[in-house]
């Protein structure tokens, strides 16, 4: 079953997205007409999720080649879009990508150029929908009849270019015709899992229910989960995983009552120049996010926040991470190893 919305699409020489910052009460989209548009969708959250935004940047990338006059100028302005989140590493990944393209092309002539970019951002988001679909179907094999399984943030189409990765895991299962019952976490501050996984599983008609973060535990405690699939935005050499705050917490409380913990990525989130989680860059976002709940402010002025928008789970927490070449068990570094040769 194919989408009802669409994440991206590129069309009339501009890059439309869905504008995640108005779901779930108003479905609208953004034009990006220019790479400063490009970096300006992905530092605000108009578009968010690893693949999606390295989806979005390889377009990016191709607006640029379009916009600047010498090459100078187009590294910087690729090296502009690549840091306008630090923790994602398939932004880096897809922009890199772009310019080897621009590099092995930069002979011919500037039509030829731009439409061998053009090209590859297509490549790049055709990729992501086939291999999160890919990964749908290795995934469901972790999910038997009538699991009641807990997700966290947004994982689903609106995090990808297309079915989503966790979400889409999900989403398999359910169109196999398992009697799944997903619980979604709110997923504070941004409440990606309030505002957008519920509403995807709600387009998708998928048996659900949205609690607070802090009634997982509760939850997973009683018996009443019986797996956690969930996304990542870097996957370290040795398997750890940098996700959405509250993840590690999560897998903690998972480890301790018995309860398998998923991560579900592209090959491309895995970074292998990385050893370990604590390499990781963690984003640290605006106060106002935690101060302020929809421009409405709920704790005193001034208050000092800390608020990272990620934190890593390290691998001893994790039972699997399913990528579309299959799922990697323990022992994490060896296997992932081998995915680099």
């Amino acid at each position: 079953m194919d989408e009802t919305f669409t994440t991206l699409e590129f069309r009339d020489e501009k890059l439309y997205l869905i504008d995640q910052r108005a779901l779930p009460t108003e479905v609208s989209y953004i034009a990006c007409a220019t790479y400063e548009d490009i970096e300006f969708a992905i530092r605000d959250m108009i578009v968010r999720g690893a693949p999606a935004i390295g989806a979005t940047a390889a377009y990016g990338v191709y607006l640029a080649a379009k916009q600047c006059t010498t090459e100078t100028d187009f590294r910087k302005a690729c090296q502009f879009i690549a840091l306008a989140r630090p923790t994602a590493v398939n932004l880096g990944w897809a922009v890199n990508r772009m310019v080897n393209v621009y590099d092995q092309n930069k002979q011919l002539s500037r039509t030829q150029l731009l439409q061998a970019l053009l090209a590859e951002a297509h490549t790049i988001r055709e990729e992501d929908i086939q291999t999160n679909k890919k990964m749908g179907e290795i995934g469901t094999t972790v999910i038997a009849q009538n699991a009641t399984i807990l997700t966290h943030c947004n994982t689903g189409a609106l995090a990808t270019a297309g079915w989503g990765t966790a979400l889409g895991v999900i989403k398999t299962a359910f169109y196999e015709g398992k009697n799944i019952f997903v619980y979604a976490d709110e997923t504070r501050p941004r409440f990606q899992g309030a505002r957008l996984t519920a509403w995807e599983l709600k387009q998708a008609n998928i048996p659900s229910k949205l609690i607070p973060d802090s009634a997982a535990a509760t939850l997973i405690r009683d018996g009443k989960i019986d797996l956690v699939i969930l996304g990542g935005d870097r996957v370290a050499a040795n398997g750890d995983v940098a996700n959405k705050l509250g993840t590690f917490a999560l897998s903690v409380i998972c480890k301790a009552y018995g309860v398998p913990f998923y991560s579900a990525v592209p090959i491309s989130t895995i970074d292998f120049s990385i050893p370990d989680g604590s390499a990781i860059p963690i984003e640290e976002r605006d106060a106002s996010e935690v101060t302020h709940i929809q421009g409405v402010q709920v704790a005193p002025t001034d208050m000092e926040v800390f608020n990272p928008a990620f934190d890593v789970t390290p691998h001893q927490n994790i039972t699997g991470i399913i990528t579309e070449k299959g799922i990697i068990y323990p022992p994490f570094k060896e296997n992932i190893a081998k995915l680099k040769q």
